[in-house]
């Protein structure tokens, strides 16, 4: 399989750029079937990278991530003290 497609991108939380990979990671690694190729990586910002041989898989993908990064900074912002 050549894969076609592929995107790169960066998030700067600040300091909840841990807390939000330590979620937005652990759904990636328990959906060992998606059709699109994804690492998430940390190291002071969250950094995600996808491959896939189709673009809306891509788009997709990068939705889902992208939101789930917003929910969990939204989370911790509501419960800030």
């Amino acid at each position: 399989m050549t894969l076609n497609f592929s995107a790169k991108i960066s998030v700067d939380a600040k300091d909840k750029s841990k807390a939000i990979y330590d979620s937005v990671n652990t759904d990636n690694e328990f959906y060992p079937e998606n059709p699109v190729k994804t690492k998430i990586e940390f190291n002071d910002k969250i950094v995600i990278n996808v491959e896939t041989d189709q673009l809306a898989h891509l788009r997709a993908n990068l939705n889902s991530t992208l939101r789930l990064i917003q929910a969990s900074y939204d989370s911790i912002e509501s419960v800030k003290i």
